[in-house]
C-alpha cells in the first residue's frame, strides 16, 4: 500500500508533504518495498500515527473492570473506529478477585486474537478500521490515598502490595505496563523501588502527598503522573505538591484529560508550557462513552452522565465520556499546536509505557497504524492491520 500526497507527521514532530509506504502491516522506507497495486490519495489530508490511549476504563457500554473478554473486544472495536489504534485498558479499585478477573480477561482476549492471526500472512488491505490492539494494562488502584480517591471506593483501597501486583501481572499474562500509586500510602515507596527500571512503570496519582514525598518517589523510579491536576493537591507557591515535583523531574511523563470538563482550557495551555514534550493526552473514558445521557456504573458506583460530564451522586467527576481523538481536538481548540497535540496523543503515550519501538510514529519497521485526518480535524479515517 502507498499513501500518496499526504501531509505527514514525522518523528521530528513536524508535518511534511510526502508518501507513506506499507507492506504486510508495517511501515517501510522505500516505494519499492511497498505492497503493489494499492494506493490512497491523501491530498489535503493530515497523515498521523494511530493514537495511543494509556488511561481508559471503557466505552460503548463496556468496562474493562467487568472482567469480560468479549466486552473488552467491544471496547477495542469502539477505539479503533475513533482513531485509537493502541489501547491500555485501565482498571478501577475493586475487590481483589474482581481485579484478577479483569486482568485475566485481557490475557484471554490477547490469546484469542493471537490464535485468530496465526498461520496466515495478512496482505495489506483497505477497508474498515480494525479494533485497537492492547498495548498493556494500566492498574489504577487500589494503592491510592483515601484523601484524593476521586471516583474510587474508599473501602477497597489498601496499602501497596507487591505480591498482589505480581499476581495481577501473572493473571494478565504479563500485560501490566503502568500502575498508579500514591507515594504516601503504606508500602508505596518500597513498591516504587521494586519496580524501578522494569517493564511496569509507576505513575504517581490520587495522592495528597507533599512535594518532598513526591520528589523522593520520582528519584526512586516513578516516571509518570496520573491525570495532572485531578486527584492531587493543587499547585501552591509554598506547597507545590505533586505538580511541582513532576515539573522538577525531567524524565517523567504527565497525563492530561483535555475534555473540557476535567481541566480548564487555560490550565491545558499552562500544562503544555510547564511540561514541554512530556504531556500524555488521555481520555480516562468510562463505559458511557459513545452512549446517550443516563445512569451508568463505574467501579461499583452509580454515575450520572449529562452532556460531556459524568458525576457520582456527590458531584465528584467520575471519568470522562470523551475519546482520545476528541481530547486531541479539544487541546488544539484550546490553543495547543497541532504538532504538540498529535505528539501528546501518539508518541508521548507510547514512550511513557515503553512501546515506542512498535507504535507511536510512522517510522519504518513500526506497525502501520495510520490516521488520515481532514484539515479541520472533523473527519478521520483509520488504517490499521490486525
Amino acid at each position: 500500500m502507498i499513501i500518496r500526497n499526504g501531509i505527514v507527521f514525522g518523528e521530528d514532530r513536524t508535518f511534511q508533504k510526502r508518501d507513506v509506504y506499507v507492506r504486510q502491516g508495517r511501515i517501510v522506507a522505500e516505494e519499492s518495498q511497498a505492497e503493489n497495486g494499492r494506493e490512497i490519495d491523501a491530498e489535503g489530508l493530515y497523515v498521523i500515527p494511530g493514537l495511543v490511549d494509556v488511561h481508559s476504563h471503557g466505552a460503548a457500554g463496556y468496562d474493562f473492570s467487568d472482567g469480560d473478554a468479549e466486552g473488552l473486544r467491544r471496547i477495542l472495536a469502539y477505539q479503533g473506529a475513533h482513531g485509537i489504534t493502541t489501547y491500555c485498558p485501565t482498571s478501577m479499585t475493586l475487590p481483589a478477585n474482581r481485579l484478577l478477573q479483569a486482568m485475566e480477561s485481557a490475557d484471554r482476549l490477547v490469546r484469542w486474537e493471537r490464535e485468530e492471526r496465526s498461520g496466515a500472512e495478512r496482505p495489506d488491505r483497505e477497508g474498515g478500521p480494525s479494533p485497537a490492539r492492547i498495548g498493556g494494562i494500566h492498574m489504577e488502584g487500589p494503592f491510592l490515598d483515601p484523601a484524593r480517591r476521586g471516583a474510587h471506593r474508599e473501602e477497597e483501597l489498601c496499602a501497596a502490595d507487591p505480591a498482589f501486583l505480581r499476581e495481577c501481572d501473572r493473571k494478565s499474562g504479563g500485560l501490566l505496563r503502568l500502575v498508579t500509586v500514591a507515594p504516601n500510602v503504606a508500602g508505596g515507596k518500597e513498591l516504587i523501588r521494586e519496580l524501578a527500571g522494569g517493564r511496569i512503570h509507576v505513575s504517581l496519582g490520587h495522592t495528597s502527598a507533599e512535594y518532598d514525598i513526591c520528589a523522593e518517589a520520582f528519584a526512586a523510579g516513578a516516571d509518570h503522573v496520573t491525570h495532572l491536576f485531578n486527584g492531587m493537591e493543587p499547585l501552591h507557591h509554598r506547597r507545590p505538591g505533586l505538580i511541582g515535583a513532576a515539573a522538577d523531574a525531567p524524565d517523567c511523563w504527565v497525563e492530561l484529560i483535555a475534555d473540557g470538563v476535567h481541566v480548564h482550557d487555560s490550565a491545558v495551555r499552562a500544562a503544555f508550557r510547564l511540561f514541554p514534550g512530556r504531556i500524555v493526552l488521555i481520555s480516562d473514558s468510562i463505559r458511557a462513552t459513545g452512549l446517550s445521557d443516563g445512569v451508568y456504573e463505574l467501579g461499583g458506583q452509580q454515575v450520572t452522565v449529562r452532556g460531556n460530564r459524568a458525576e457520582l451522586p456527590d458531584g465528584t467527576i467520575a471519568g470522562s465520556v470523551t475519546n482520545l481523538f476528541d481530547c486531541m481536538k479539544r487541546a488544539v481548540a484550546a490553543g495547543i499546536s497541532l504538532e504538540d497535540a498529535v505528539a501528546a496523543a501518539s508518541e508521548a503515550p507510547a514512550r511513557s509505557v515503553g512501546i515506542y519501538d512498535r507504535v507511536g510514529s510512522l517510522a519504518p519497521g513500526k506497525r502501520a497504524d495510520i490516521l488520515l485526518v481532514s484539515r479541520d480535524l472533523k473527519e478521520n479515517k483509520t488504517i490499521n492491520f490486525n
